[in-house]
């Protein structure tokens, strides 16, 4: 081979070996260029995937909020263990007895109550509230009571007979402490469920008569913790008899 012919050979392999080596640096760019958008793009994807997710529903969140806290809640509208009805202001135990809505709290180590319709203010206490006045009919059981509206029919209830009533009852010092009129429903019972005074008291009126009843503590709840202590003064309407 002429010196001519390797010149060109040579030549020839050393541009070949450059026009490699310029499209090898050329690639690299279009190749991280390809890496980055494979990555930006999955982070698209990542974040539209989150913000598909759906959000945590208010209710849930405070209820898990109420759990955290740990808020114990009566709802006499669904009696708790060992309680069978709960309704005016007491609930009745199972296998007798009863306790009032604040015993209930107290067993239970309730702070807040729900379901409670509310009450109209209750209504005031008479004057003659600190005793019973000289015209007041007395029995030997040291009841006294006097008619405030003549009742309506001739009938009366027995020892055991089931009345509808509505009441108001205060202590001595004029505090109102139980009322069917302040909750607007008329409450219903059996004569021998409840304390002596009423037993006694009630077999005196007439379906429709309405009478103030001075209770002696004998006669009403004896002294019992959690119960209004002393005399108790109740107005009673007598609206039927079953």
């Amino acid at each position: 081979m002429s010196r001519i012919s390797v010149a060109i050979v040579v030549v020839l392999a050393v541009c070949l070996s450059a026009c490699g080596q310029s499209e090898k640096k050329d690639a690299a760019p279009a190749e991280e260029a390809a890496a980055s958008a494979t990555a930006e793009a999955g982070d698209k994807a990542k974040k539209t995937d989150e913000a598909k997710k759906p959000a945590e529903a208010p209710a849930a969140s405070a209820d898990k909020a109420a759990a955290k806290a740990g808020e114990v809640v009566f709802d006499p509208r669904k009696p708790p263990a060992g309680y069978v009805n709960c309704h005016r202001n007491h609930c009745h135990k199972v296998g007798g007895g009863v306790a009032s809505y604040k015993q209930v709290m107290e067993e239970m180590g309730a702070t807040k109550i729900i379901g409670v319709p509310k009450q109209a203010p209750m209504p005031a206490a008479p004057k003659d509230v600190a005793a019973a006045p000289a015209d007041a009919e007395k029995t030997a059981s040291g009841l006294a009571s006097k008619v405030l509206t003549a009742g309506s029919e001739t009938n009366r209830p027995g020892p055991t007979s089931v009345v509808t009533v509505h009441y108001t009852g205060w202590t001595t010092d004029g505090k109102a402490f139980d009322s069917s009129v302040s909750r607007g429903k008329p409450a219903t019972f059996p004569l021998n469920r409840v304390i002596p005074g009423w037993t006694e008291g009630l077999q005196l009126m007439n379906v429709g008569e309405e009478r103030r009843l001075w209770i002696p503590e004998n006669l009403a709840y004896g002294g019992r913790p959690g119960k209004p202590a002393g005399m108790l003064v109740f107005d009673v309407e007598l609206l039927g008899i079953r």
